[in-house]
């Protein structure tokens, strides 16, 4: 089996594999504070929990985008089931063109989603992530990595607003019945939530204007249940879209290593 772990900066997905059957997953905080041995005893107690054994679990690759987790991740990896994990990064075969500018700077995850959604449809896409910041990244038509936007994220946008306005509150997320507010909380879900459609929407249509040809929208992240069932852009949701392409870059770098060995 294999176990998929993507790091992000609020939260760590995790998803257990089968060949290419997604078993069962996980959803955890990121807390950069916790160590390997705090994450170990969560985790396996997860597996446990759903009937199977940290001993099962044969391989192991890990996305991270928080820099200080890197390392918590490498050693809860040796330590908890004693295997070296491949993680993404320079260096790893990913089967995608990276047209970025510094291709070194775009972020494991937007990688990972463009890899997964161009397995899926091999044409061009638009991937949508709705995480801790909202991601809007083109993959050509060829299967490249092009490039994309990056916004702030809903969370953050109603942290920011209950931190730097005094008198309002932090409100839950949630899609409110009307788009004019009749008190101060159905006016904050009003603006985030509307105003999330219209950043998406107007993003995405001037992103296919600019590609010139069409593109196939695909959104995911913890949100885009919420957020995409009010976008007239989005043409599917992916909830597990990171981890399936963590599972097909393994497939990948597993392949490339059995042929190597042939070649010796």
């Amino acid at each position: 089996m294999l176990l998929a772990i993507d790091i992000g900066n609020t939260n760590i997905v995790l998803g257990l594999y089968e060949k290419r059957r997604l078993i069962t997953h996980w959803r955890l905080r990121t807390q950069a504070e916790q160590t390997a041995d705090e994450y170990g005893v969560t985790i396996s107690q997860l597996i446990a929990a759903k009937g199977f054994r940290c001993d099962q679990i044969r391989a192991l690759i890990v996305s991270c985008v928080v820099p200080p987790m890197m390392s918590m991740a490498h050693e809860l990896a040796l330590k908890v089931f004693h295997i070296e994990p491949l993680m993404v990064g320079p260096g790893i075969k990913t089967g995608m063109p990276i047209l970025y500018d510094s291709p070194k700077d775009v972020g494991a995850d937007r990688i990972v989603n463009g890899i997964a959604a161009y397995e899926k449809y091999h044409d061009a896409c638009i991937v949508v992530d709705f995480g801790t910041a909202t991601t809007v990244d083109h993959i050509s038509k060829k299967g490249e990595y092009v490039g994309g936007a990056i916004a702030p994220g809903l969370s953050i946008a109603v942290e920011a607003l209950f931190q730097r306005a005094s008198k309002l509150p932090r409100v839950e997320i949630v899609r409110p019945n009307e788009v004019v507010g009749r008190n101060t909380v159905q006016s904050i879900q009003s603006g985030i939530f509307f105003g999330y459609v219209g950043l998406v929407d107007g993003i995405v249509r001037r992103m296919q204007k600019e590609i010139g040809t069409p593109a196939k929208v695909i959104a995911t992240g913890g949100l885009a249940p919420l957020i995409a069932s009010e976008c007239s852009t989005i043409d599917a949701v992916d909830e597990f879209l990171t981890l399936e392409g963590l599972r097909i870059i393994y497939d990948r770098n597993s392949l490339q290593e059995v042929k190597a060995r042939a070649q010796k």
